[in-house]
């Protein structure tokens, strides 16, 4: 019996654990160079949401359990850039738990417990401005420049963004 996919937001906010029982570890051996040491361990490992079918995966290190870790934001991260939810333009307020983090610039890093969910917030408001930053800015009650600040702090933010700015005609943002 299949359990309900859970709502992107509460995939943001649930704790690693909570994560992690719906997910599926695979080890092997990574590839590339590394001497004796990668040819005999399976440290490279994969995770897979299985809710949802995304994936990730962390090769890097010697360590397994630094690779489960790396897995595990990498997964986090694409899960969040992925998973959309609605939002209703004209009846939307940021929620609670946002307000403070508007008033601080957004200065919320990848180390917060709020961070996948302010990621995630600031992805559904932009999908439901057609991903126009500043109309996006201003259904979350914060101005274009933080919310451009906090884009860009982040790489793979920044190029999800461009791309589906690019996709509808938009201007990429510098």
């Amino acid at each position: 019996m299949n359990s309900p996919s859970p709502r992107a937001s509460e995939l943001r906010s649930c704790s690693d654990e909570e994560l992690l029982r719906r997910c599926r570890w695979e080890v092997f051996r990574g590839p590339g160079p590394g001497g004796q040491k990668r040819n005999k361990t399976s440290s490279a490992v994969r995770v897979i949401h299985e809710p949802t079918g995304i994936t990730a995966t962390a090769a890097e290190r010697r360590s397994q359990k630094q690779n489960r870790a790396a897995a595990l934001y990498r997964l986090r991260h694409r899960m969040t850039l992925t998973l959309r939810e609605t939002i209703d333009a004209d009846a939307f307020t940021p929620p609670e738990w946002f307000l403070p983090l508007a008033k601080t610039r957004l200065n919320v890093g990848p180390r917060s417990a709020n961070y996948w969910p302010a990621m995630g917030l600031v992805l559904d408001a932009c999908a439901a401005c057609t991903w126009s930053v500043s109309n996006s800015a201003r259904l979350l009650g914060i101005t274009t420049g933080t919310l451009v600040g906090f884009l860009q702090s982040d790489d793979k933010l920044m190029a999800h963004i461009n791309e589906q700015r690019v996709a509808r005609q938009l201007k990429a943002l510098g």
